[in-house]
């Protein structure tokens, strides 16, 4: 469970060092795995040029997408707990506008392009990855989170999604209650936790993905 805040001293510095990513007690034990759900109908149709792990900036554009800043971050592990490193891992969401980068994720004219839209992080030693991206919005018929995507060499893609721990739609999302065990639903559901002392108002939320995997034929 996360504090309710989290310093931006605490921040800076877990993050470039992978302390807050190392916090997740009984490493090595039986995990619950983490649901699958659709990749979507809106996974880019054209990856973009920039495809680092910060949202926030394009290519040398001088201007940050709008919305909130979250720094979201993580473990890829085993069912045992074991860190997965070489894991691609992928996120894709809605700009503030709640348009998708997908040619067909809404009204071109509105989309901010100022927001990759996409982003992706190869796993180190300790399974550890990392975005800087905004909050995600609602759009029309959906709850806001974010698309996250697994590969590990020899593996199927891993897909699935990150909701926001006491966003009322969660309640009403098909995509999000399709999963009937409310046990298996609450590991997609995290808080997002304001940075203190931050004067942008930035959060902070962690999402572990723990994948059951495939053994090699």
């Amino acid at each position: 469970m996360f504090q309710s805040s989290i310093s931006r001293r605490q921040l800076l510095a877990g993050l470039g060092s992978g302390a807050l990513l190392l916090t997740a007690p009984g490493a090595f034990a039986e995990r619950l795995l983490t649901p699958a759900q659709t990749l979507g109908p809106f996974y880019p149709d054209q990856l973009p040029l920039d495809r680092d792990n910060d949202l926030l900036i394009v290519d040398d554009h001088q201007m940050p997408a709008s919305g909130t800043v979250v720094h979201l971050y993580g473990l890829i592990l085993d069912a045992h707990g074991k860190p997965l490193h070489d894991a691609l891992v992928e996120i894709w969401q809605v700009d503030a506008n709640g348009i998708y980068l997908h040619s067909r994720g809404g009204e071109r004219s509105a989309r901010d392009v100022n927001f990759q839209g996409y982003g992706r992080f190869v796993t180190g030693a300790k399974g550890e990855y990392r975005f800087r991206t905004i909050r995600p919005v609602a759009y029309p018929g959906r709850t806001p989170h974010i698309h996250l995507a697994v590969t590990l060499p020899g593996q199927p893609r891993f897909a699935t999604q990150c909701y926001i721990r006491g966003e009322r739609r969660n309640q009403r999302d098909g995509v999000l209650n399709a999963i009937r065990d409310p046990k298996a639903r609450e590991r997609l559901i995290v808080p997002f936790v304001p940075v203190a002392g931050s004067t942008a108002g930035e959060q902070v939320a962690r999402f572990d993905v723990v994948l059951g995997l495939t053994p090699a034929s």
